[in-house]
C-alpha cells in the first residue's frame, strides 16, 4: 500500500516536513517517523490517512510494476492547455511587423 521510501519521497517531493505530513493527517510525527525508518509498522487504517494526505497535496503513488514502486507529482488541473480551435488569440507584441524587408512572410 504505501512503503516507508514511498512516504520519505513524497514528503521531499512536496517540500513537508514530518510536522506537516502530521497536521495533514492527523498521525503523531512519532508514528510517521517510526514508520519512515522502519521501526514501527502501522496499521491499514493509519497508512490510508497518510495516503490521502499525500495525495490531497498532489502526489500520485506508483504501484511496483516491475520497475519498482515511486511517487511524482499530479499534473495540476489548472496546467491544462485550452485548446478551443475557433478563439484566435493575438499578443500585442505580435501585432507589429518588425522583420526586415524580404523577410518573407
Amino acid at each position: 500500500m504505501l512503503s516507508p521510501a514511498q512516504c520519505r519521497a513524497a514528503r521531499a517531493l512536496i517540500a513537508w516536513s514530518k510536522q506537516d505530513l502530521s497536521a495533514a493527517s492527523q498521525i503523531t510525527k512519532a508514528t510517521i517517523a517510526g514508520f519512515e525508518t522502519g521501526r514501527l509498522s502501522p496499521d491499514e487504517r493509519t497508512l490510508r490517512h497518510i495516503k490521502r494526505a499525500l495525495e490531497d497535496a498532489g502526489v500520485l503513488f506508483i504501484a511496483e510494476n516491475g520497475g519498482g514502486a515511486g511517487v511524482r507529482l499530479a499534473k495540476p488541473a489548472s496546467a491544462s492547455i485550452d485548446t478551443d480551435e475557433t478563439e484566435t488569440v493575438q499578443y500585442e507584441e505580435y501585432l507589429k511587423n518588425d522583420a526586415p524587408p524580404g523577410a518573407g512572410g
